[in-house]
């Protein structure tokens, strides 16, 4: 079994900015209100006649840039998304194709653990020796599926976009996706959902007079589960690696609100200049908040060559995702 190592990184977020200023025209709420429950003070929209698909190949490119490799030695592309283009064919394939890329590939739908599930699921690939070249991506559109008159959460989201290229370590080398653990609770899919266009409640006239198109949020649950779980796990996964906090260096949490992350950290003992908070200038991107986490992280020299970093979400599902990284870049 071989390591599996991120080699590359790109980002996207469109160009497109929602600010606290703008949606106190849209909806009743403040910049204050928001600041205060959120931490958020702007986010990124996709333009009209984009979809997630956009966001993807664009972070994509600039990871397999970065690597100056072509998109034909990819072998298998896993794309991360609740916003995909649609329901099928996988944006996976979409991307795939618009790549120029001869990889196979597919989706994984986990919310906002999404990243973390497509990234343990693609160092396997690796690490098995059936891929050698993994492109994984997490992308959103979420604003795509916002009630704009629901405060309590088009407030919360926008879209973005990142992706990693994984490839073999050699041999001694000690970089690389060291570790993962992940969890479903599926007693909580009710607390954070869009309950129409599926089987059970295909579009209809009634559906969307409900709004059931849109993202419905218990969001007093999903805040308590989701800081209870990301110190949990996380600090499972440091002990079944006989590690401690005091051996990261670099905490890259998903980006959904800054009284979680907050909490959830302070709760693990962490000096919080360890950890990356970048949900005020993004939002909620859901799949995308990590790897944007680690563009930041990477940009600020938080994240260098031979840092432990440790990735934590928890998304609806509820799933639940984290992963120890010895970053080689």
């Amino acid at each position: 079994m071989r390591r599996a190592k991120i080699t590359a990184l790109g980002t996207y977020a469109p160009p497109k900015l929602l600010t606290n200023a703008d949606l106190e025209k849209m909806v009743e709420t403040s910049n204050e209100w928001i600041l205060e429950r959120t931490g958020i003070s702007e986010r990124h929209i996709v333009e009209e006649g984009k979809a997630t698909s956009d966001l993807a190949v664009e972070a994509a490119k600039r990871a397999l840039a970065q690597r100056g490799v072509e998109p034909s030695t990819v072998d298998l592309i896993i794309l991360a998304t609740v916003t995909p283009d649609m329901f099928f064919p996988a944006t996976a394939c979409l991307v795939q194709d618009r790549l120029g890329a001869k990889a196979w590939g597919f989706d994984i739908l986990a919310a906002c653990s999404g990243f973390v599930y497509a990234l343990s699921t693609g160092a396997q690939f690796v690490a098995n020796g059936s891929a050698k070249r993994v492109l994984v991506i997490g992308a959103d559109s979420m604003s795509r599926i916002l009630d704009y008159t629901d405060r309590a959460t088009c407030v919360l989201f926008g879209d973005g976009a990142g992706a990693v290229l994984l490839e073999p370590a050699e041999d001694g080398e000690p970089f690389g996706v060291i570790d993962f653990l992940n969890e479903v609770d599926g007693s909580g899919g009710t607390s954070l959902s869009m309950p129409g266009g599926g089987s059970l409640h295909p579009a209809t006239e009634e559906t969307v007079k409900k709004r059931m198109h849109f993202v419905h949020q218990d969001g007093r649950q999903v805040f308590k589960y989701a800081t209870r779980k990301m110190y949990e796990v996380s600090m499972a996964l440091l002990e079944r690696n006989g590690l401690t906090v005091n051996d990261v260096d670099v905490v890259l949490p998903h980006q959904a609100n800054k009284r979680i992350i907050t909490a959830a950290t302070e709760r693990m003992g962490i000096d919080p200049s360890k950890v990356l908070i970048n949900i005020g200038r993004y939002g909620n991107t859901t799949a995308g908040t990590i790897p944007l986490a680690m563009q930041d992280a990477y940009d600020q020299g938080l994240l260098k060559k031979g840092s432990l970093a440790l990735l934590c979400a928890v998304g609806a599902g509820f799933t639940v995702g984290t992963a120890l990284v010895r970053w080689g870049i």
